[in-house]
Protein backbone atom coordinates (compact mmCIF):
# COMPACT_ATOMS: atom_id res chain seq x y z
CA UNK A 1 0.00 0.00 0.00
CA UNK A 2 3.08 2.63 -0.12
CA UNK A 3 2.30 5.45 -1.73
CA UNK A 4 -1.69 5.45 -1.54
CA UNK A 5 -3.31 8.67 -2.16
CA UNK A 6 -7.04 9.01 -0.91
CA UNK A 7 -8.20 10.67 -4.41
CA UNK A 8 -11.95 11.35 -1.80
CA UNK A 9 -9.52 13.68 0.98
CA UNK A 10 -8.24 16.02 -2.26
CA UNK A 11 -5.00 13.71 -2.56
CA UNK A 12 -3.81 13.23 0.82
CA UNK A 13 -0.76 10.75 1.44
CA UNK A 14 -1.19 7.94 3.45
CA UNK A 15 0.58 8.97 7.02
CA UNK A 16 4.00 7.53 7.57
CA UNK A 17 2.69 7.17 10.88
CA UNK A 18 -0.39 4.95 9.45
CA UNK A 19 2.16 2.92 6.90
CA UNK A 20 4.77 2.07 9.32
CA UNK A 21 1.87 0.71 11.61
CA UNK A 22 0.78 -2.15 9.17
CA UNK A 23 -1.63 -3.14 6.86
CA UNK A 24 -4.34 -3.62 9.38
CA UNK A 25 -3.60 -0.16 10.16
CA UNK A 26 -3.68 0.74 6.52
CA UNK A 27 -6.86 -0.61 6.22
CA UNK A 28 -8.45 1.05 8.90
CA UNK A 29 -7.31 4.49 7.89
CA UNK A 30 -8.75 4.02 4.75
CA UNK A 31 -11.80 2.15 5.94
CA UNK A 32 -12.74 5.82 8.34
CA UNK A 33 -12.38 8.08 5.52
CA UNK A 34 -13.84 5.70 2.37
CA UNK A 35 -16.51 3.75 4.69
CA UNK A 36 -17.75 6.16 7.20
CA UNK A 37 -17.44 9.34 5.66
CA UNK A 38 -20.21 9.95 2.83
CA UNK A 39 -19.58 13.61 2.82
CA UNK A 40 -16.81 14.89 0.41
CA UNK A 41 -16.12 18.08 2.39
CA UNK A 42 -16.01 16.28 5.25
CA UNK A 43 -13.79 13.99 4.29
CA UNK A 44 -11.00 17.12 2.95
CA UNK A 45 -11.51 18.87 6.07
CA UNK A 46 -10.71 15.46 8.28
CA UNK A 47 -8.35 14.27 6.09
CA UNK A 48 -6.43 18.11 6.35
CA UNK A 49 -6.81 18.28 10.03
CA UNK A 50 -5.37 14.52 10.86
CA UNK A 51 -2.93 14.76 8.04
CA UNK A 52 -1.44 17.94 10.04
CA UNK A 53 -1.42 15.92 13.22
CA UNK A 54 0.48 12.93 11.69
CA UNK A 55 2.80 15.54 10.10
CA UNK A 56 3.56 17.34 13.84
CA UNK A 57 4.30 13.46 15.25
CA UNK A 58 6.44 12.94 12.34
CA UNK A 59 8.41 15.09 13.20
CA UNK A 60 9.02 14.51 16.57
CA UNK A 61 9.77 10.95 16.06
CA UNK A 62 6.71 10.02 17.54
CA UNK A 63 5.21 6.57 16.37
CA UNK A 64 1.26 5.89 16.00
CA UNK A 65 1.58 3.71 18.96
CA UNK A 66 3.41 6.30 20.94
CA UNK A 67 0.19 9.09 20.34
CA UNK A 68 -0.65 9.53 24.11
CA UNK A 69 -3.38 11.79 25.52
CA UNK A 70 -0.27 14.34 26.61
CA UNK A 71 0.88 14.34 23.06
CA UNK A 72 -2.47 15.17 21.53
CA UNK A 73 -2.91 17.81 24.38
CA UNK A 74 0.73 18.50 23.49
CA UNK A 75 -0.01 19.68 19.58
CA UNK A 76 -3.69 21.35 20.66
CA UNK A 77 -1.30 23.96 23.00
CA UNK A 78 0.73 24.85 19.98
CA UNK A 79 -2.01 24.85 17.29
CA UNK A 80 -1.53 28.14 15.86
CA UNK A 81 -5.34 28.23 14.41
CA UNK A 82 -8.39 29.33 15.62
CA UNK A 83 -10.55 28.80 18.92
CA UNK A 84 -12.77 27.24 16.36
CA UNK A 85 -10.87 25.94 14.19
CA UNK A 86 -8.64 23.80 17.09
CA UNK A 87 -11.83 22.56 17.96
CA UNK A 88 -12.41 21.41 14.71
CA UNK A 89 -9.54 19.89 13.94
CA UNK A 90 -9.62 18.02 17.38
CA UNK A 91 -12.89 16.64 16.84
CA UNK A 92 -11.63 15.44 13.57
CA UNK A 93 -8.25 13.47 15.14
CA UNK A 94 -11.08 12.51 18.34
CA UNK A 95 -13.03 10.53 15.12
CA UNK A 96 -10.33 8.91 13.60
CA UNK A 97 -8.85 7.83 16.85
CA UNK A 98 -11.85 6.41 17.85
CA UNK A 99 -12.45 4.24 14.83
CA UNK A 100 -9.02 3.06 14.91
CA UNK A 101 -9.36 1.96 18.72
CA UNK A 102 -13.07 0.43 17.85
CA UNK A 103 -10.54 -1.83 15.37
CA UNK A 104 -8.48 -2.52 17.29
CA UNK A 105 -5.49 -0.79 15.91
CA UNK A 106 -4.58 1.57 19.30
CA UNK A 107 -5.71 -0.13 22.19
CA UNK A 108 -7.78 2.93 23.67
CA UNK A 109 -8.72 6.65 22.45
CA UNK A 110 -6.08 9.09 23.12
CA UNK A 111 -7.93 12.11 22.16
CA UNK A 112 -10.68 11.42 24.08
CA UNK A 113 -9.84 12.67 27.22
CA UNK A 114 -7.90 16.05 25.86
CA UNK A 115 -10.13 19.28 25.78
CA UNK A 116 -10.29 21.82 23.14
CA UNK A 117 -10.41 25.64 23.87
CA UNK A 118 -13.32 27.28 25.39
CA UNK A 119 -15.49 28.93 22.40
CA UNK A 120 -19.10 29.79 21.81
CA UNK A 121 -20.21 31.39 18.73
CA UNK A 122 -23.44 33.90 19.36
CA UNK A 123 -23.11 35.63 16.05
CA UNK A 124 -22.06 34.59 12.95
CA UNK A 125 -19.61 36.37 10.63
CA UNK A 126 -21.14 35.46 7.17
CA UNK A 127 -21.58 39.25 5.61
CA UNK A 128 -25.38 39.78 5.29
CA UNK A 129 -26.86 42.24 2.42
CA UNK A 130 -29.99 44.75 3.70
CA UNK A 131 -32.59 44.87 1.63
CA UNK A 132 -31.87 47.74 -0.93
CA UNK A 133 -28.13 45.82 -1.40
CA UNK A 134 -29.94 42.41 -2.11
CA UNK A 135 -32.47 43.82 -4.38
CA UNK A 136 -29.00 45.61 -6.13
CA UNK A 137 -27.59 42.28 -6.64
CA UNK A 138 -30.66 40.86 -8.36
CA UNK A 139 -30.99 43.36 -10.42
CA UNK A 140 -27.40 43.10 -11.60
CA UNK A 141 -27.98 39.85 -13.44
CA UNK A 142 -28.11 40.77 -16.99
CA UNK A 143 -31.50 38.57 -17.66
CA UNK A 144 -30.96 39.21 -21.41
CA UNK A 145 -28.47 36.48 -21.41
CA UNK A 146 -28.98 32.69 -20.19
CA UNK A 147 -26.13 33.62 -17.39
CA UNK A 148 -27.73 36.34 -16.21
CA UNK A 149 -30.84 34.50 -15.96
CA UNK A 150 -29.46 31.55 -14.13
CA UNK A 151 -27.45 33.72 -11.75
CA UNK A 152 -30.54 35.48 -10.65
CA UNK A 153 -32.27 32.49 -10.35
CA UNK A 154 -29.86 30.63 -8.51
CA UNK A 155 -29.44 33.92 -6.14
CA UNK A 156 -33.21 34.01 -5.76
CA UNK A 157 -33.56 30.41 -4.23
CA UNK A 158 -30.91 30.56 -1.99
CA UNK A 159 -32.47 34.04 -0.61
CA UNK A 160 -35.44 33.05 -0.51
CA UNK A 161 -35.40 29.64 0.64
CA UNK A 162 -32.68 29.87 3.19
CA UNK A 163 -30.54 27.43 1.14
CA UNK A 164 -26.95 25.93 1.31
CA UNK A 165 -25.18 26.51 -2.18
CA UNK A 166 -24.71 23.04 -1.74
CA UNK A 167 -28.15 21.35 -1.43
CA UNK A 168 -29.42 23.95 -4.48
CA UNK A 169 -26.63 22.80 -6.90
CA UNK A 170 -26.77 19.43 -6.22
CA UNK A 171 -30.64 19.65 -7.40
CA UNK A 172 -32.40 18.46 -10.62
CA UNK A 173 -35.84 19.00 -12.92
CA UNK A 174 -37.22 16.17 -10.62
CA UNK A 175 -36.17 18.11 -7.55
CA UNK A 176 -38.63 21.60 -8.86
CA UNK A 177 -42.02 20.49 -8.79
CA UNK A 178 -46.02 21.64 -7.82
CA UNK A 179 -48.07 20.51 -5.19
CA UNK A 180 -51.37 22.50 -3.99
CA UNK A 181 -50.59 24.96 -7.06
CA UNK A 182 -47.30 26.41 -5.20
CA UNK A 183 -43.94 25.47 -6.50
CA UNK A 184 -41.78 23.39 -4.17
CA UNK A 185 -38.30 22.38 -4.13
CA UNK A 186 -36.29 19.55 -2.86
CA UNK A 187 -32.86 20.08 -1.45
CA UNK A 188 -29.97 17.74 -1.01
CA UNK A 189 -28.74 18.26 2.70
CA UNK A 190 -26.00 16.72 4.14
CA UNK A 191 -25.96 13.24 4.74
CA UNK A 192 -27.86 12.47 2.28
CA UNK A 193 -30.98 13.94 3.64
CA UNK A 194 -33.72 15.75 1.94
CA UNK A 195 -35.44 19.03 2.86
CA UNK A 196 -38.12 20.03 0.84
CA UNK A 197 -39.43 23.93 0.82
CA UNK A 198 -41.90 25.61 -0.84
CA UNK A 199 -40.56 28.59 -3.42
CA UNK A 200 -41.55 32.43 -2.88
CA UNK A 201 -43.28 33.37 -5.63
CA UNK A 202 -40.35 35.80 -6.86
CA UNK A 203 -37.54 32.33 -6.84
CA UNK A 204 -40.27 30.52 -8.74
CA UNK A 205 -40.69 33.04 -11.33
CA UNK A 206 -36.93 33.55 -11.90
CA UNK A 207 -36.02 29.96 -12.02
CA UNK A 208 -38.91 28.91 -14.42
CA UNK A 209 -38.24 31.73 -16.53
CA UNK A 210 -34.32 30.41 -16.44
CA UNK A 211 -35.25 27.22 -17.33
CA UNK A 212 -37.42 27.84 -20.39
CA UNK A 213 -35.14 30.03 -21.85
CA UNK A 214 -32.05 27.36 -21.19
CA UNK A 215 -34.17 24.59 -22.46
CA UNK A 216 -33.58 22.55 -19.57
CA UNK A 217 -36.25 19.71 -19.43
CA UNK A 218 -35.22 16.60 -18.77
CA UNK A 219 -35.72 15.19 -15.06
CA UNK A 220 -32.19 14.07 -14.33
CA UNK A 221 -30.64 17.52 -15.54
CA UNK A 222 -29.01 19.71 -13.18
CA UNK A 223 -30.87 22.61 -13.04
CA UNK A 224 -27.93 24.96 -12.21
CA UNK A 225 -25.56 24.21 -14.86
CA UNK A 226 -22.57 25.40 -16.32
CA UNK A 227 -22.41 28.04 -19.76
CA UNK A 228 -20.21 27.64 -22.32
CA UNK A 229 -18.62 30.77 -22.97
CA UNK A 230 -18.18 30.98 -26.54
CA UNK A 231 -22.29 30.27 -26.97
CA UNK A 232 -23.22 31.49 -24.07
CA UNK A 233 -25.79 28.27 -23.49
CA UNK A 234 -25.44 25.88 -20.66
CA UNK A 235 -23.65 23.00 -20.97
CA UNK A 236 -25.48 19.85 -18.82
CA UNK A 237 -22.79 19.59 -16.74
CA UNK A 238 -23.81 21.00 -12.77
CA UNK A 239 -22.22 24.20 -11.49
CA UNK A 240 -19.40 23.91 -8.80
CA UNK A 241 -19.87 26.27 -5.68
CA UNK A 242 -16.28 27.93 -6.69
CA UNK A 243 -18.04 28.63 -10.08
CA UNK A 244 -21.04 29.75 -8.01
CA UNK A 245 -18.99 31.85 -5.98
CA UNK A 246 -17.45 33.43 -9.07
CA UNK A 247 -20.41 34.61 -10.33
CA UNK A 248 -21.74 35.74 -7.04
CA UNK A 249 -18.52 38.06 -6.98
CA UNK A 250 -18.97 39.45 -10.35
CA UNK A 251 -22.58 40.50 -9.35
CA UNK A 252 -21.76 41.73 -6.59
CA UNK A 253 -19.13 43.89 -8.05
CA UNK A 254 -21.70 44.83 -10.49
CA UNK A 255 -24.19 46.42 -7.70
CA UNK A 256 -20.96 48.24 -6.01
CA UNK A 257 -20.91 46.12 -3.15
CA UNK A 258 -17.19 44.81 -3.60
CA UNK A 259 -16.33 41.63 -2.74
CA UNK A 260 -18.05 41.78 0.96
CA UNK A 261 -20.34 39.20 -0.76
CA UNK A 262 -20.25 35.37 -0.37
CA UNK A 263 -22.39 32.52 -1.42
CA UNK A 264 -23.49 32.03 2.37
CA UNK A 265 -24.59 35.69 2.35
CA UNK A 266 -27.62 34.61 0.70
CA UNK A 267 -28.73 32.03 3.43
CA UNK A 268 -27.52 34.89 5.93
CA UNK A 269 -29.12 37.50 4.68
CA UNK A 270 -32.62 35.57 3.78
CA UNK A 271 -33.27 34.70 7.95
CA UNK A 272 -32.42 38.17 8.83
CA UNK A 273 -35.03 39.79 6.48
CA UNK A 274 -37.22 37.47 7.03
CA UNK A 275 -37.11 37.73 10.62
CA UNK A 276 -36.97 41.80 10.44
CA UNK A 277 -40.65 41.39 8.44
CA UNK A 278 -41.59 38.97 11.47
CA UNK A 279 -40.77 35.97 10.79
CA UNK A 280 -40.40 33.72 14.11
CA UNK A 281 -37.17 31.85 14.76
CA UNK A 282 -39.02 28.49 14.79
CA UNK A 283 -40.03 29.34 11.70
CA UNK A 284 -36.83 30.46 10.13
CA UNK A 285 -35.31 27.33 11.82
CA UNK A 286 -37.93 25.16 9.85
CA UNK A 287 -37.71 26.52 6.80
CA UNK A 288 -33.40 26.20 6.62
CA UNK A 289 -33.68 22.64 7.63
CA UNK A 290 -31.46 23.94 10.83
CA UNK A 291 -31.72 20.35 13.52
CA UNK A 292 -31.81 23.55 16.32
CA UNK A 293 -32.54 27.29 16.62
CA UNK A 294 -29.24 28.20 17.94
CA UNK A 295 -27.63 27.58 14.50
CA UNK A 296 -30.31 29.47 12.37
CA UNK A 297 -29.68 32.53 15.65
CA UNK A 298 -26.20 32.94 14.17
CA UNK A 299 -27.33 33.98 10.77
CA UNK A 300 -30.37 36.22 12.40
CA UNK A 301 -28.73 39.75 12.46
CA UNK A 302 -32.47 41.53 12.89
CA UNK A 303 -31.28 42.89 16.00
CA UNK A 304 -27.81 44.56 14.82
CA UNK A 305 -28.86 47.59 14.04
CA UNK A 306 -28.98 50.21 17.06
CA UNK A 307 -31.60 53.31 16.07
CA UNK A 308 -30.41 56.84 16.73
CA UNK A 309 -33.57 56.61 19.38
CA UNK A 310 -32.01 54.46 21.35
CA UNK A 311 -28.56 56.05 21.43
CA UNK A 312 -30.20 59.24 22.53
CA UNK A 313 -32.28 57.47 25.29
CA UNK A 314 -29.67 59.10 27.39
CA UNK A 315 -30.07 62.70 28.50
CA UNK A 316 -28.02 64.90 30.89
CA UNK A 317 -28.25 68.19 32.09
CA UNK A 318 -24.73 69.66 30.69
CA UNK A 319 -22.96 68.82 26.88
CA UNK A 320 -20.66 66.48 27.56
CA UNK A 321 -17.24 68.07 28.53
CA UNK A 322 -19.31 71.90 29.37
CA UNK A 323 -18.83 73.52 32.42
CA UNK A 324 -20.67 72.18 35.52
CA UNK A 325 -20.97 76.15 36.77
Amino acid sequence: MTDIVLSVTQNIMLPSLIFQAGDSAQKRFLDFFLVTIRNPNTRAAYGYATGAFFKWCEYRGVSLSQVTPMVVSAYVEQHPGSPLTIKQHLAAIRCLFDHLATGGIVPFNPAAPVKGPRYKLTKGKTPVLDQAEAAGILAACDISTIVGMRDRALFSVMLYSFARISAVLATKIEDYYRKSGRAWLRLHEKGGRFHEVPLHHAADRALSEYLEAASVKEKKAWIFQSTDPSTGQVTGRAMTRASALERVKTAANVAGLGDKVSNHSFRATGITLYRKAGGTLDKAQQIAGHANAETTRLYDRSGDEISAAEVERIQLDTLVGGSSG
